[in-house]
């Protein structure tokens, strides 16, 4: 998952965001009020606390994992995170409504689950999509938190130790009589998706085989940020949104009763038709650390507080039973 992000000076006010074309994350950086930008109300009814009061889950260090890390690492007693949302990217790493410098959302949280379980200080950066990798290869950073999909091609270079599922939705306006069931139902129209990204390639293989089979392929669409698309979206300039099922449900909660209120009519696995996708925490290949962060995630999996941070954020559906390193990933050639 690649998606790009939001620019910083559009992120703090949600209430502008409700207003211009259901936008993300919109605004112009100014004060705004707790009453309506401190949470949204999650698909199960939750609600999403944004403020950089956060009362993050940390738990207790597992003996176990912590001793597998390299001793350089337990000697340097921090491990240091990256994530590649850039400005910032709801719901997984993006700044509080009420403090544009604190970083929050659900990868952040899985960030802390795997430090505290190493019994090590967290120390986290952000930066682009391709600077995180760029980071990743030259030592700069130990891990990846960023919702990277797990790919046969990413595996040549990088070590994964497995976190949540990856799917993908369809969202489309809250009017819209689009009913997805498979690509096909993407045939003659105009869909929005991120450059470069795993949902891109996916849809470029439906709009491959739509044409192969002589049906009216796929009009593909790329904006610079989700703000440019979800402007697109209200406009009627796109008939659906392909991206991150997180992304689409957290928009979902945010326009909810509003003009711009969207809805999502389909999801579909991020490792194509025959796998189901999966996140994981990413490390450069035998960088010697992938054992103790899968034994972290598998410890707070076992305590239960792995599952209240996915509650925590309303993604409770793309919980994976177990943590695995290096599963079977999106193929090279996927039809």
């Amino acid at each position: 998952m690649t998606t790009r992000s939001i620019t910083r000076r559009r992120l703090p006010a949600l209430v502008a965001a409700l207003a211009l074309a259901g936008s993300v994350l919109a605004g112009c950086g100014g004060a705004t009020t707790e009453s309506t930008t401190a949470s949204v109300t999650g698909a199960a009814g939750q609600h999403l606390n944004l403020t950089s009061k956060q009362d993050r889950i940390v738990p207790a260090k597992d003996e176990a994992a912590a001793a597998l890390l390299p001793q350089a690492i337990r000697d340097r007693g921090t491990i240091r995170v990256v994530h590649g949302s850039a400005a910032g990217n709801a719901p997984f790493y993006f700044p509080a409504t009420d403090d544009e410098r604190v970083f929050i959302g659900d990868e952040s949280d899985i960030a802390h689950l795997i430090a505290g379980a190493l019994g090590l200080k967290l120390e986290e950066s952000n930066t682009s999509w391709e600077g995180m990798f760029l980071g990743i290869d030259s030592g700069q950073f130990d891990l990846g938190v960023s919702n990277i999909t797990v790919t046969e091609a990413r595996k040549q270079k990088y070590d994964f130790a497995t976190y949540r599922k990856d799917d993908l939705a369809v969202e489309v306006q809250d009017s819209s009589t689009f009913v997805f069931t498979s690509g096909d139902s993407f045939s003659g129209k105009t869909v929005a998706v991120g450059s470069g990204t795993n949902q891109e390639r996916i849809l470029q293989r439906y709009d491959a085989d739509l044409r192969a089979a002589g049906k009216p392929g796929i009009s593909i669409k790329n904006y610079q940020d989700n703000t440019g698309v979800y402007a697109a979206l209200a406009s009627g300039q796109i008939d659906a949104y392909f991206g991150p099922n997180p992304v689409s449900a957290f928009h979902v909660a945010q326009t909810k009763g509003t003009p711009s209120a969207t809805k999502i009519v389909g999801r579909v696995s991020g490792a194509g038709s025959t796998l189901q996708g999966l996140i994981g925490a990413t490390t450069r290949k035998d960088s010697g650390i992938i054992r103790a962060v899968q034994a972290a995630l598998a410890s707070t999996i076992r305590s239960g507080d792995y599952a209240k941070v996915l509650q925590r954020w309303g993604l409770e559906a793309e919980a994976v039973p177990a943590s695995e390193i290096n599963p079977p990933g999106l193929p090279i050639t996927d039809k």
